[in-house]
């Protein structure tokens, strides 16, 4: 199996809604022509940060066929296939139109609340039946289960199509473990925008980002820059978007983002409950942030 390069930037892809909370196709075109043509690295398809969780089984297929159309190869797409039931992931990679695809994002699983063995054999599964590479994402504030370095490395060593994590535990001291004894070309991406800027400075090859949705180039460009060992000037760029960072989470994601992308113009201020939009607080601060950048 080939192995992809998904170094840079990467987006995590909103799912926008209009009034009647149907999925806006006009705006995710609109979106995803404003991606490609900033020049992001890659793009994520039906994340978390897709409010996937709420999308019917027909309307997550009609988004992958739809980003996969208006994309149409300029970038490299990720999707998101992940659960808490090994078995309904296996059969989702079964009968998915993967094609268009170049690595799958798989979560560990929430709710159920694994052990460190639980969750090395739900991913050795996925990695047997998979047709494409994954990248494992580890994100215990949502699943309620972190899993620890050794378990991610044990992954790593065992499975050639297991090619990076996507890593938000928020603990550094656990990426650098990773990134300290993995191989050199197994990838560790930060799923934090916050620490994206001290990670790669540690080793990790880039981010996938929830505030590359608003500022898809000049986040990008940090990245690159601290890539290429550009510490300062990449530090500036990251500073200017500190508060920003904080804002965009204050009342969870992607309500931040999508009242972001909303004071912008590029969508309605909808999402799906149970999630809600910010409270009018957050908004009128991620506006004034916003009138500061531009």
């Amino acid at each position: 199996m080939a192995r992809i390069n998904l170094h840079g930037m990467g987006v995590a892809l909103i799912t926008p809604f209009r009034s009647d909370k149907s999925v806006d196709y006009d705006a995710l075109a609109r979106l995803l022509e404003y991606q490609v043509k900033s020049g992001v690295d890659f793009l994520v398809v039906l994340g978390t940060t897709a409010e996937t969780a709420t999308l019917t089984a027909d309307e997550r297929n009609e988004v992958k066929r739809f980003v996969a159309e208006r994309v149409a190869g300029r970038v490299p797409l990720v999707l998101g296939c992940g659960g808490n039931n090994t078995m309904g992931v296996i059969e989702d990679l079964k009968n998915s139109d993967l094609s268009a695809y170049s690595a799958i994002l798989s979560v560990v699983p929430y709710y159920n609340k694994p052990s460190q063995e639980g969750i090395y054999q739900h991913y050795s599964a996925i990695a047997k039946a998979s047709p494409l590479p994954i990248i494992l994402y580890n994100v215990p504030g949502r699943t309620g289960v972190n899993m620890t370095a050794e378990t991610t490395l044990r992954l790593a060593a065992e499975h050639e199509n297991i090619i990076g994590i996507k890593e938000a535990s928020g603990n550094i001291s656990q990426m650098d473990d990773i990134i300290k004894h993995k191989s050199p070309d197994f990838m560790v991406i930060s799923g934090d925008d916050g620490i994206t800027f001290p990670l790669i400075t540690l080793g990790a090859v880039g981010v996938i980002s929830v505030i590359g949705n608003a500022f898809p180039k000049e986040f990008s460009k940090m990245v690159r820059l601290a890539l290429a060992g550009d510490y300062d000037n990449a530090r500036t760029i990251h500073h200017r978007f500190t508060e920003l960072f904080s804002l965009l989470f204050v009342d969870g994601n992607p309500a931040g983002v999508k009242c972001l992308l909303h004071a912008m113009g590029y969508i309605e201020n909808e999402l799906r409950l149970p999630l809600v939009p910010t409270r009018i607080t957050t908004y009128e601060k991620i506006r004034r942030v916003l009138d500061t950048l531009n």
